[in-house]
């Protein structure tokens, strides 16, 4: 046994390592990016576990299933708008169950400090009929992967372990254990299982709902579902909610607590707790799930249930010590007194130098014949042109949704239909997009940013960048004499513009690559 300082990601890796995980399988996003970085780190030399980022997470969650199929155990990361992408073969593969362990580490990000929502992925376990573990700290996300593969591998279905920022992204002591072998190879023989043809797909349901009572009684006997009864004022704490409550409680409190680490959630012990209190304060980081389906569709008689939805704990955001002090009506405690100083805001920015600002200043330019332009951006680090002082780009949705919003617009009348989408973006969400937009003859332009990187997660390998992205391109039917390359430099920016301006100027779909090496990346390779 070895002790090692971790962020909760790095746990969540190491963990799966020395469960016996034979790949892992991922799309970079924050705050999940970090457990891939490590596992390819650690791994890299024994060659022994695969370790390679996938095109986006429904790719990398349809591998993962793949390596279960054939005996072996498999570990899937992904933030939670990632498991929107990856939703159909997520769902599905609780109905076809799994062979090999098959684990997805979904990282959810209140407060959304690097996201566009909020998302709570306990509804997708609960939507799922999975089994859900949710663990409070850093050593829990290291235990808790050796369970979540073994009780994949027992119920034969994927497990989720879902885990919020705070986790993720701080560090602390882990006890580790020893290492497990890897599986050996022993692909499943079940075709009908596999084969979700209404006839099969039928019977592999009605086997999920059977298996429920069996993870209802799991989470029941779980040692993650704890009840300790005392006083007539009760609190559920689910997950890092419990440290949240922990800090704020003396010795002698006299609290009936329920702590919630494993789901679906343990009925039989909320009951017990509901008919022993007469208030029920609710704490989760997240969406109020157990909040709402404690209290029901029209309350709980004789219990108060508080949390999200009354008030006392703010709608929106994460939780932290203070917010969970306020709740359980305690005074707040004293600060010291500081001398502050007023220091400007400092909004994020494009780094210096960057291509995509070249890039969105002859943008500007070419756009300037033209009342009132909108340009649809996607996500990536080219986002921030949305601030001054470029002010470049007017949306932001989901990844790809840029040339598909385009093109909605274009169908409308709206011109010109302007889309920015970086090149791991394109390989990710945009090809579809751009495939029908073709094949309709949209009126839309379209610029790809190539930086030859994923760069505002860490600058991880593209899948679609250099004369890969040409052909992909290509490949979609484009017009040769409107697919354009531009390098985005000083040097180049009025005749940038004018390429700009004829491809606005042209009816008909067109694409200008602007293609630049993102210079941190180029720092990082030449470090």
């Amino acid at each position: 046994m070895n002790r090692e300082i971790l962020l909760g990601d790095e746990a969540i890796g190491l963990g799966a390592i020395h469960a016996g995980m034979s790949g892992i399988y991922a799309y970079p996003g924050t705050p999940s990016t970090e457990i891939f970085e490590y596992v390819e780190r650690k791994t890299k030399k024994a060659g022994d576990i695969h370790a390679f980022w996938s095109t986006n997470e429904k790719v990398a969650y349809e591998e993962a299933l793949g390596m279960s199929w054939a005996g072996k155990r498999a570990l899937v990361c992904m933030k939670h708008v990632g498991l929107n992408v990856a939703a159909d073969a997520f769902m599905n593969s609780a109905v076809t169950g799994t062979n090999g362990g098959l684990v997805l580490a979904i990282a959810d990000d209140p407060g959304m400090h690097s996201s566009q929502n909020e998302q709570d992925s306990r509804f997708f376990a609960q939507f799922a009929l999975i089994p859900c573990l949710e663990p409070r700290n850093q050593q829990e996300c290291y235990d808790m992967m050796f369970e979540a593969f073994d009780m994949s591998e027992e119920l034969s279905l994927p497990v989720m372990v879902r885990i919020v920022t705070r986790i993720a992204h701080s560090r602390a002591a882990v006890t580790t254990a020893a290492a497990r072998p890897q599986n050996q190879l022993s692909p499943s023989k079940e075709i009908k299982k596999w084969t979700l043809l209404p006839n099969n797909a039928r019977v592999q349901y009605k086997h999920l709902t059977e298996k429920q009572p069996e993870l209802l009684r799991l989470a029941e006997d779980s040692e993650h579902n704890e009840l300790r009864l005392a006083g007539t004022t009760g609190v559920i704490a689910c997950g890092l909610a419990e440290n949240y409550l922990s800090e704020n409680l003396e010795a002698d409190h006299d609290l009936s607590i329920l702590s919630v680490r494993q789901y679906p959630l343990p009925a039989q012990k909320v009951r017990k707790l509901v008919e022993h209190v007469d208030e029920l304060l609710v704490l989760e980081d997240g969406y109020p799930l157990v909040e709402n389906m404690v209290r029901g569709l029209f309350g709980l008689e004789g219990v108060d249930v508080k949390g999200r939805m009354t008030g006392e704990v703010p709608r929106t955001g994460e939780l932290n010590p203070d917010i969970v002090r306020e709740a359980l009506g305690l005074p707040a405690l004293p600060t010291a007194h500081t001398r502050v100083t007023e220091i400007a805001n400092r909004p994020p920015a494009l780094c210096k130098g960057c291509p995509h600002t070249d890039s969105f200043r002859a943008l500007n330019e070419a756009l300037n014949q033209f009342d009132n332009p909108q340009v649809f951006s996607d996500i990536g680090c080219y986002t921030l042109a949305a601030l001054p002082p470029l002010e470049a780009v007017h949306s932001c949705v989901a990844m790809g949704a840029s040339i598909g919003m385009a093109a909605g617009a274009a169908h409308a009348g709206y011109s010109p239909a302007v889309a920015a989408i970086g090149d791991s973006t394109f390989s990710h969400g945009g090809i579809t997009p751009m495939l029908s937009a073709v094949q309709q003859g949209v009126n839309l332009n379209v610029l790809v940013l190539d930086n030859s990187t994923v760069g505002m997660t860490g600058s991880q390998r593209s899948m679609s960048t250099g004369p890969t992205l040409d052909q992909i391109i290509l490949g979609t039917g484009i017009e040769e004499e409107h697919f354009r390359i531009i390098e985005p430099t000083p040097r180049n920016h009025e005749a940038n513009v004018e390429v700009m301006r004829e491809e606005l100027a042209h009816d008909g779909p067109s694409v200008i690559v602007a293609r630049r090496a993102c210079i941190e990346a180029i720092k990082i390779k030449a470090s």
